[in-house]
């Protein structure tokens, strides 16, 4: 992909995670799909970002596009866990080291404790996250993994006007740890390369002139991308990453995580623009 240049990076911008109205999920076999993580607005934030592609695609020099890729068995996933009596755990479950060594919710398998407990640990250690079972989403192959309908078509209108490829980037098959961020895991895998750092992805950031990220959820996939980003970047480079306010938004009952992390961004020297002003800023190249 080309260096330099405005860069846009679209996180997670998949079906699961998007308030799809009934008209917009598919139909297969007769059954209507439905978003497994449904995030308030991610609709809305998509058909914004995507118009700003289409208005503004000629300034845009690259579009990168992260895909949370999932197995159906995975540490994030309610088939992982059981509780004490052996039985199912419900989705929206946080799960720290204390209710493993407790009992309280345990891996199926009894042989992988140790290796939970160790990530749990070096989880709440990083004090980043706390562990949550979340609904079973953006499983490989399916219909949630798949990119917004509206985004992805503007996406081919770029590449066709460009004649340049988007830049996908897969992230979350390690099913022993979260993969929030575009850049790392949570907590790497030393056995897996995939979950440590994204070095190739910083190197074509830091050489752009101006980074603008937009995508879901603000809450978690998009703020922890940006700060791995952000301190990446030297202090006095950090105006060259724009937040796209009004093309990301929280996962529900998170919404103060969002509003922390773009103030926090903010002070740190980050610009946030909604996607009109994005529009006109990229029009107009960096200053």
């Amino acid at each position: 992909m080309p260096q330099g240049g405005q860069h846009l990076l679209i996180i997670d911008p998949q079906n699961d995670f998007c308030d799809l109205p009934e008209e917009a999920c598919a139909l297969i076999d007769g059954q209507r799909s439905v978003p497994a993580l449904p995030v308030p607005g991610a609709h809305a934030d998509m058909l914004r970002l995507a118009e700003l592609i289409d208005r503004a695609g000629a300034a845009i020099d690259a579009i990168s596009i992260t895909l949370d890729s999932h197995h159906h068995f995975d540490i994030g996933h309610p088939a992982f866990w059981q509780d004490a009596g052996g039985e199912a755990v419900s989705a929206f479950t946080p799960v720290q080291a204390a209710d493993v060594r407790a009992g309280r919710i345990l891996p199926r398998r009894a042989e992988r404790r140790e290796r939970v407990l160790a990530y749990l640990d070096a989880l709440e250690a990083a004090g980043r996250y706390t562990h949550m079972i979340w609904p079973q989403h953006c499983e490989i192959g399916s219909w949630g993994h798949g990119i917004h309908a509206a985004l992805l078509a503007s996406c081919q209108r770029w590449e066709a006007s460009r004649l340049e490829a988007v830049n996908t980037i897969f992230k979350g098959s390690n099913p022993w740890t979260e993969h929030y961020s575009a850049v790392m895991a949570e907590v790497p895998d030393p056995a897996d390369p995939a979950s440590g750092l994204n070095q190739a992805l910083i190197d074509q950031l830091l050489a752009a002139t101006r980074v603008f990220i937009a995508g879901e959820a603000g809450s978690h996939c998009v703020k922890a991308s940006t700060e791995h980003i952000v301190a990446a970047f030297a202090p006095a480079a950090r105006g060259r990453i724009v937040l796209l306010t009004d093309c990301m938004s929280p996962v529900s009952g998170f919404e103060a995580a969002q509003r922390d992390f773009l103030a926090a961004m903010q002070a740190q020297g980050v610009g946030l623009l909604d996607a009109s002003q994005a529009a006109a800023s990229l029009l107009a190249g960096p200053r």
